[in-house]
């Protein structure tokens, strides 16, 4: 009963600390290795904890294939924990680095994508009189009427077909979207069925080479250039947007993105659109629209990689209460010995705790490394909210190697403390005469 109320004691302090483990921020990280450390070389129990431990490591070698478990199984883990996360944050990240605050986007009242939007022609002009729009050098309000339609277009990766974004756009779209900069070819002519290409997309799909041609709409038309901005729109196909709507019968716009006169500006024009009661229509900032539709899937690869990771991290500790379970038997008589000859409990759980967690740091710092050799800025796609596919690369980040190591000492805490109690509880006479 006693030694049952024992356990139950640790496992509920070993859920606190785990608890306050992930919770701590990197200083107090630190905090905490460095009393740590001045405790195992000021004091009398950490210097025999210390003398201890390179024992314990002097004889690794001997059982590296077994450590080896450790070491791989916590490696595992946090190779696919920072790789889903590292998805959902590049996806994020593209889009928003998507707009800016001084950029609006104008849908249909209550549509929450251009998917679902529909502006009729005539509230175009109604738009480009109102205050806060900026003009462009030719005295032109900087607005601009687009469509929008989705395409089928050819994978790279597996030669499926995938859903693309095919936007029409205006005249003045170059200047309302500044990120976006054309590299290669030149930009399509008024009226003719020609193609301006994202590089992300030129990447992603096939068959948008400059001068080849492709098969949209039924119709052909012809790619004339590509274009860069390290966004969202690098994985759209660019054509006039008359041309656009003409071939797929579009009476109507889906959006309308707007240049505005900074931050006051925005605040004015959406004021405008607001006040105007016949503009049935809402009104963001192109970079909180590009952030609300990242959010879902942001989140849903947070749980999935956190689920993930939980459920390795299990086996993970299973393996690593095996491991050191089974070296701890086989040094049952090394152990009583320095217990014999004065090594306390602490020292020796100390000894066997440290010993578990090098290995689980050796985990996580390999574990972090293959993630950041294997996926760091691999470039992949997957389907927005507008039922098109948007380019990424998957970003990890030091905040995300951190908290791959943060979940591999823990691995290592769980699966070390058991068997360091065990190494402190074994009756010195009973492991001496084991053989």
């Amino acid at each position: 009963m006693k030694n049952f109320l024992s356990n139950a004691l640790v496992i509920v302090l070993l859920i606190v600390g785990l608890g306050v483990w992930i919770a701590l921020p990197w200083i107090g990280v630190a905090v905490v290795a460095g009393a740590i450390t001045l405790w195992l070389l000021l004091t009398r129990t950490g210097r025999l904890a210390l003398a201890a431990t390179r024992i314990g490591l002097a004889s690794l070698p001997q059982r590296w294939g077994a450590s080896s478990v450790i070491v791989i199984g916590i490696a595992g883990v946090v190779g696919v924990l920072v790789a889903m996360l590292a998805m959902g944050q590049g996806f994020q990240a593209t889009l928003e680095n998507t707009g800016d605050d001084s950029t609006a986007i104008v849908l249909r009242g209550g549509s929450q994508a251009e998917t679902n939007s529909v502006i009729t022609r005539d509230q175009v002009p109604l738009l480009e009189t109102l205050p806060g729009v900026t003009r462009g050098e030719n005295g032109r309000p900087l607005v601009s009427a687009e469509a929008s339609q989705v395409v089928n277009l050819t994978s790279r990766s597996d030669g499926t077909d995938v859903n693309a974004q095919f936007r029409g756009v205006g005249e003045q779209a170059w200047a309302v979207h500044e990120k976006v900069r054309l590299v290669e070819g030149r930009k399509f002519g008024a009226g003719l069925r020609e193609i301006v290409a994202g590089r992300g997309a030129q990447k992603q799909f096939q068959g948008l080479e400059v001068g080849k041609t492709l098969r949209l709409g039924n119709q052909d038309w012809t790619v004339v250039g590509i274009f860069e901005s390290g966004d969202a729109h690098d994985s759209e196909l660019w054509t006039d947007a008359q041309t656009l709507a003409t071939t797929y019968n579009r009476s109507a716009w889906q959006s309308i993105s707007v240049r505005t006169d900074g931050k006051q500006g925005f605040e004015t024009f959406k004021a405008a659109v607001e006040n105007d009661p016949r503009l049935k229509l809402d009104v963001e900032s192109t970079a909180e629209y590009y952030r609300k539709q990242g959010g879902g899937l942001n989140k849903l690869l947070k749980v999935l990689g956190t689920v993930i990771g939980t459920i390795m991290a299990v086996g993970a500790v299973f393996g690593a209460l095996n491991t050191m379970y089974a070296a701890v038997a086989t040094r049952a008589r090394e152990i009583a010995t320095l217990r014999a000859i004065g090594f306390r409990g602490v020292p020796v759980v100390t000894a066997v705790m440290l010993e578990t967690m090098l290995l689980a740091l050796l985990g996580g710092v390999l574990g972090g490394v293959v993630a950041w050799l294997a996926f760091n800025n691999f470039t992949v796609s997957t389907l927005g909210n507008n039922f098109s596919q948007v380019v990424f690369q998957f970003k990890v980040s030091p905040p995300l190697l951190w908290s791959g190591l943060k979940w591999a000492l823990g691995i290592g805490l769980v699966g070390g403390l058991f068997p360091a109690l065990r190494a402190a509880r074994l009756p010195i006479t009973t492991a001496l005469r084991e053989t």
